[in-house]
């Protein structure tokens, strides 16, 4: 195996949830006032688990349903944090360092950028690294989607499972 590839991890994330009246809508750890939320098991938060699934993919540990299955009474209504929270301790465990993490957020409303930095603050509260090694960016669908809330990653890590 070359140097590069030891010392260089690349994971890429995705999730989706329908929106529905009456439920919360929550993103990088911030609640946000709206009509919608996400139809979820947890707390259905797009962004976290998006990262979440880019960190695991880079470590080469699976997906955010193996390690959170949602046919799991535990992780009901459970805040994404924890899944974050876990995620950092696993690749600590393995010898693994978030370099930075590239995400963006597809949702149609309300508006998020005045929620941005605190997102942000959240994930990287979560994961024990800086907010300048976290980029958070929202788009809409233009109107092609607007019962959705989405959101891609992209986890570039340093360190070798082996």
């Amino acid at each position: 195996m070359s140097e590069l590839s030891q010392n260089f991890r690349c994971g890429i994330g995705y999730d989706t949830h329908r929106l529905a009246a009456g439920r919360k809508l929550v993103l990088g750890g911030v609640e946000i006032a709206a009509l919608r939320g996400p139809v979820s098991h947890s707390d259905g938060d797009v962004l976290s688990h998006a990262i979440v699934d880019a960190l695991l993919g880079a470590a080469a540990l699976g997906d955010i349903g193996r390690h959170f299955p949602d046919t799991d009474p535990r992780w009901k209504g459970a805040s994404s944090k924890i899944f974050l929270e876990e995620v950092r301790r696993q690749l600590v465990d393995r010898g693994l360092h978030i370099l930075n993490i590239d995400s963006v957020i597809v949702l149609d409303e309300p508006k998020l950028a005045q929620h941005i930095a605190a997102m942000s603050l959240n994930i990287a509260a979560a994961l024990g690294i800086e907010p300048s090694q976290i980029s958070v960016k929202a788009k809409t669908s233009e109107g092609a989607n607007p019962d959705i809330a989405a959101a891609h990653a992209v986890a570039l890590l340093s360190g070798s499972t082996a």
